[in-house]
């Protein structure tokens, strides 16, 4: 039986340089061609979606961490945050002085002061990811994230989530509390050490969206297979049938998985397929 392969985007599929290996490029390739399902599964928005992912050749997309759903073009599920929520979150955000970018498949659009304060955040984020000082000493905020939308109107219909930057952990414990509908997280570092909160819907994850296609195509978990490197994607590599780690992936993620694989810039994302015996 072809298989259905979920793949988590950021560490993933795409380095900590935001470039996509030229071997997964051919993995994902080889193994459509051999009758394979490819979806990224991913907790970007589609606006942060590069060109060169849809290039490869995919079959669609799980975004927002399972607030989206698309299937070769067409929109099997879109779960959106009520907009009288968005905005009580945005001036909350902005009472308490946060900068933040708000998530939509139409752009990530960022508040008044997010360029400026979130440069040196960001740079703070990718050194954690293994890049050099002097790498990310001239990056700006959009060479990072892909897809920010800068002077544009803030109070919106249209979001997935919402990312804002932590001035402390505190933070990210009263926005938990102050919105209980919607559901808190970190991400950036451990605990205290999380450099971004975000808000988006309860009940959304990877692993429930990954449910719902499958009901949509008629298809069995048994025949699944997920690939991640994150906390976040710990519940989807539960629930497919093969769960891989990313050899870059953190300890409790590669403690769980039935195979952990190769760093992503030392080529993982192949060795996994030809392990699996996808391609």
């Amino acid at each position: 039986m072809k298989k259905l392969i979920f793949l988590d985007v950021d560490g993933t599929l795409v380095d900590y340089h935001n470039r996509i290996p030229a071997s997964a490029a051919t993995a994902i390739r080889q193994a459509r061609e051999n009758g394979h399902l490819v979806f990224v599964c991913t907790g970007r928005s589609k606006a942060e979606m590069q060109e060169a992912i849809w290039e490869i050749g995919i079959d669609g997309m799980i975004g927002g961490n399972g607030s989206y759903i698309e299937h070769r073009g067409q929109v099997i599920m879109h779960q959106l945050i009520a907009k009288e929520e968005a905005i009580a979150v945005v001036d909350w955000l902005h009472d308490r002085g946060l900068e933040f970018y708000l998530e939509s498949n139409n752009g990530l659009f960022a508040s008044e002061h997010f360029r400026e304060k979130g440069r040196a955040v960001l740079q703070t984020y990718m050194l954690g990811k293994g890049m050099t000082a002097e790498q990310v000493e001239n990056l700006e905020a959009e060479d990072i994230i892909h897809g920010l939308v800068f002077n544009e109107e803030l109070y919106r219909d249209d979001l997935n989530k919402i990312s804002f930057i932590l001035s402390s952990y505190q933070d990210y414990l009263d926005a938990k509390e102050a919105f209980p509908h919607l559901a808190a997280n970190t991400w950036g570092g451990r605990g205290e050490t999380a450099l971004f909160g975000d808000l988006g819907l309860k009940g959304n994850n990877k692993a429930r969206a990954i449910e719902v296609l499958l009901e949509h195509l008629g298809r069995s978990p048994k025949d699944t297979i997920a690939l991640g490197d994150a906390k976040i994607d710990i519940p989807m590599l539960d629930y497919c049938a093969v769960g891989v780690s990313m050899g870059n992936g953190g300890s409790e993620i590669r403690a769980m998985a039935d195979m952990v694989t190769d760093d992503v810039e030392q080529d993982g994302l192949y060795h996994a397929f030809e392990r699996l015996g996808l391609i």
